[in-house]
């Protein structure tokens, strides 16, 4: 049950919002391009970050370059 830590662990690194336009979900509620975000935890696939709900949520990697 890693995942109800994440919010109070340190930062793994930072990454930058390049865009917002997703096929199949919507981000832009969530994210927003141009933003700095704090990464907690990172698969192959996903970074899960704590995006502009204030909750933790994971993304795709495609959102994102390094900062």
């Amino acid at each position: 049950m890693i995942h109800l830590s994440w919010r109070d662990r340190e930062t793994v690194k930072k990454i930058k919002c390049v865009h917002t336009d997703a096929k199949k979900f919507l981000v832009n509620n969530a994210l927003t391009a141009g933003e700095i975000y704090d990464v907690k935890n990172e698969t192959e696939e996903f970074y899960y970050i704590i995006d502009n709900t204030g909750k933790v949520g994971g993304f795709y990697k495609e959102y994102f370059q390094d900062a």
